[in-house]
């Protein structure tokens, strides 16, 4: 992976956005004009839903098909390509060889998918990034740092608890597809935590549906990540739970040999209008306890993080890195993970016979 100090700030490369759907009107664009960054077109296979969002986000140029935007655009563009996973395939065959692409998340709808995905970019020889932007969320960002200083010691535990109630009914392919909870949002998870500790040597997992939300393949999950005897890494996600704030949770806390610290993802309560990020630590003094600390943050994972994958394409097409962080060569190995857990949930369970 890329060092995490290398985010830096890149030169703004003028982007070129496919989809206008709900996470490019809510998170994307307003990332990118706060970080100044240049979209200067859109496309949709709807054409009035590109239009209203150019309108909202003063983008220039509108285009009917990929293939006017791609003979229209200028001489270095990367194209954020935020399509459903079944769609990725088709646009990158569209587009130009060598073309720097950010592709929103998952990498295809499973593992053959995302081989594929890999092997038409190493084919086209494109800068290709996966939009796993938790990565650069600003909180996660402060964990990078206390680690880099040492205050986490040597980390050994890292948990996530999501508790809340997400409106699924927000994205209508969800209702075909075979996978939809790991797939969709604990791979934000698998993905952060591969970004801390590496690929694991296992994965297990069970995901389930809910009787309120029939419709869907699954909306709950555990995930254990297997990195030894001696780390632990979990992912426990419930996203049908109606009965109010007083239980929920949406946190992940790091546990390390000199302290811990928690971060609150506030975007996930009451979705989405959501709540500010949260931030909590404590260092051990002297080997002793010395209670937590808040720390104040400056922005969310939603929409500010979406910010810090960009900027890793366009400092890869800049050539001030060799290749983004989020890459597709190492973000296939979070797809792997994906794919392993889809798999421990179809092996189920060891039975727990008495004789």
């Amino acid at each position: 992976m890329t060092s995490f100090t290398e985010i830096g700030t890149a030169k703004p490369v003028p982007v070129f956005v496919i989809g206008a759907g709900g996470i490019v009107n809510t998170a994307h664009l307003p990332a990118y004009r706060a970080a100044g960054f240049d979209v200067q077109g859109i496309f949709d296979i709807d054409r009035d839903k590109a239009a209203t969002t150019a309108e909202k986000f003063s983008i220039p140029s509108v285009f009917n098909d990929l293939q006017e935007m791609v003979g229209k655009r200028p001489p270095a563009v990367v194209f954020d390509v935020a399509v459903p996973g079944r769609e990725i395939l088709p646009v990158l065959e569209q587009l130009p060889a060598g073309a720097a692409v950010l592709i929103q998340k998952p990498m295809g709808e499973d593992l053959a998918a995302a081989r594929k995905i890999l092997e038409l970019t190493r084919q086209k020889e494109m800068i290709a990034g996966m939009n796993f932007q938790l990565r650069y969320a600003p909180a996660v960002m402060a964990i990078r740092d206390m680690m880099a200083r040492g205050e986490l010691g040597e980390l050994y535990d890292i948990e996530v608890n999501i508790n809340v109630y997400t409106p699924w009914q927000l994205w209508d392919f969800l209702y075909t597809s075979p996978r939809v909870e790991i797939l969709y949002h604990s791979i934000h998870y698998i993905d952060l935590v591969r970004s801390f500790l590496g690929n694991p040597v296992g994965v297990y997992a069970k995901t389930t549906q809910h009787p309120a939300m029939k419709e869907l393949a699954s909306v709950r999950s555990t995930i254990i990540l297997d990195y030894g005897p001696m780390i632990r890494a979990n992912i426990l996600t419930n996203h049908c739970h109606p009965y109010g704030p007083g239980c929920e949770q949406a946190s992940v806390k790091f546990e390390g040999s000199r302290g811990a610290a928690k971060i609150g993802l506030g975007v996930l309560k009451n979705y989405p209008a959501g709540e500010p990020d949260t931030f909590e630590y404590t260092v051990m003094e002297n080997g002793r306890y010395t209670g937590w600390k808040q720390k104040e943050m400056t922005g969310n994972w939603f929409p500010d993080a979406f910010a810090g994958s960009m900027r890793q394409v366009m400092l890869a097409a800049q050539g001030a890195i060799a290749r983004p962080d989020n890459s597709v060569e190492d973000c296939i190995h979070t797809m792997a993970c994906v794919e392993a857990a889809y798999r421990s949930d179809a092996a189920g369970g060891i039975r727990p016979d008495v004789l």
